[in-house]
């Protein structure tokens, strides 16, 4: 019989391994299930590398199955080694706590809050990580690892190959995620743990441990970790990190990031990014000649599902005015400057690294050169060019820009 949630996980590209597909999908036909994605605090928001996981928890509520969101206060105390070459900068419990409400609130932006069948479960694994007494784990849980299994996982392997240092914090990080599941098998009778590939080894001991010591059947499943056709990582740009909160990263930047995909990963993106019928998306591939407005569409979907249609409409009537039409569209992101400033003159170089258009100086020169930088869309040529009220527009702002792409208002005050 097939299994609409699971089949549309593999028609977008979301299943990469799961411990037993054919029993999860009889299990998850025959009632609705609880499955968890857990999430480490690490900022005071999460960035679209993380897209990929609450898509996923979207299509579990889509077919009336509960997601349980982690948010791992007790683990990000530690830090999780997988894929990282060193160790993670230690926060404080405060700050970590601060990060939590924050992430919190982006993910009942993103999740169906309202219906009671399938309203997200938010959980801290502070609460229970806090409690344990060592001696205690270590007898009750620590027994049912083995050091020569552990250093045969991909998180540690290839930190010990490159001989870069892995504490014995981080060691543990892998006992404790399977902990949690446990946990939440127990409190919630939660029977899937899903992740990215790289999670697999933390999710299959998870996955045992239930076994071991529940004699219960459990199931982990992960997705395919994202890469781009350039090699670069998933998430991040020139500017920094694409957050998802709107404080962080604007919505008409939010746009702008989707608008610009590689040709190659656009068709792989509406798939991944969207929620059009895979079906429709294929006729749409097809058929449209003309990537740039796939592009578009990927864009305008991805922005409608995390901001909102109206913030997507307003980004996309914006990059029109400000790309086709030379204006100076109202989404385009806005910095204040003081007018004493101004007066005084600014060199333009200074003002674009001061602004964050460039991240050096000299890579504002570089640009110069190239005729790349824009003051009110004139090409401007010299690095000596002073920037003062002449250049202001009846507007009391100024138009900067860098390359083809990246745009901002300075507004005088």
């Amino acid at each position: 019989m097939k299994n609409a949630f699971l089949s549309e996980m593999s028609s977008r590209g979301f299943l990469n391994q799961c411990t037993d597909l054919d029993k999860l999908k009889d299990i998850s036909n025959n009632k609705p299930i609880k499955a968890y994605i857990g999430f480490d605090c690490t900022a005071q928001s999460l960035h679209v590398g993380s897209l990929m996981q609450i898509m996923i928890l979207r299509l579990l509520q889509k077919y009336g199955h509960q997601p349980i969101v982690l948010l791992g206060g007790g683990t990000t105390l530690i830090g999780d080694p997988s894929g990282k070459d060193s160790t993670r900068q230690i926060l404080k419990h405060k700050d970590i706590k601060k990060n939590i409400a924050s992430i919190k609130k982006i993910f009942e932006k993103l999740l169906n809050t309202k219906n009671k069948k399938t309203k997200p479960i938010f959980v801290d694994n502070f609460n229970w990580l806090e409690k344990l007494k060592y001696i205690e784990f270590l007898r009750d849980v620590g027994k049912h690892f083995t050091i020569n299994k552990m250093l045969t996982f991909d998180s540690v392997k290839l930190r010990l190959e490159r001989e870069q240092s892995l504490s014995y914090m981080e060691f543990n990080y892998m006992i404790l995620q399977a902990y949690d599941f446990y946990q939440l098998f127990k409190k919630y009778g939660c029977i899937l743990q899903m992740g990215g590939s790289d999670q697999w080894g933390n999710i299959v001991n998870g996955v045992e441990l239930i076994r071991r010591i529940l004699k219960k059947e459990s199931f982990g499943l992960t997705s395919p970790l994202i890469t781009l056709s350039s090699g670069a990582k998933m998430g991040k740009t020139e500017k920094g990190a694409v957050w998802l909160d709107n404080k962080l990263f604007s919505p008409y930047d939010y746009w702008q990031f989707w608008r610009n995909t590689a040709d190659e990963d656009v068709e792989k993106f509406l798939k991944y990014f969207t929620e059009i019928d895979t079906d429709d998306l294929i006729k749409k591939i097809s058929n449209e000649r003309d990537i740039n407005k796939l592009k578009i569409l990927l864009a305008n979907e991805a922005t409608s599902i995390l901001h909102g249609a109206k913030a997507a409409k307003e980004s996309a009537e914006t990059a029109i005015e400000t790309f086709v039409q030379g204006g100076m569209g109202k989404n385009i992101p806005e910095k204040k400057i003081s007018k004493k400033i101004i007066l005084q003159g600014i060199n333009i170089i200074e003002l674009i690294f001061q602004n964050g258009l460039v991240v050096s100086k000299s890579e504002g020169r570089r640009i110069l050169k190239n005729n790349g930088i824009r003051v009110n869309d004139k090409i401007i040529s010299d690095d000596k060019k002073i920037i003062n009220m002449e250049d202001v527009l009846d507007s009391k702002k100024i138009k900067l820009s860098v390359g083809k792409k990246n745009h901002l208002k300075i507004s005088i005050i």
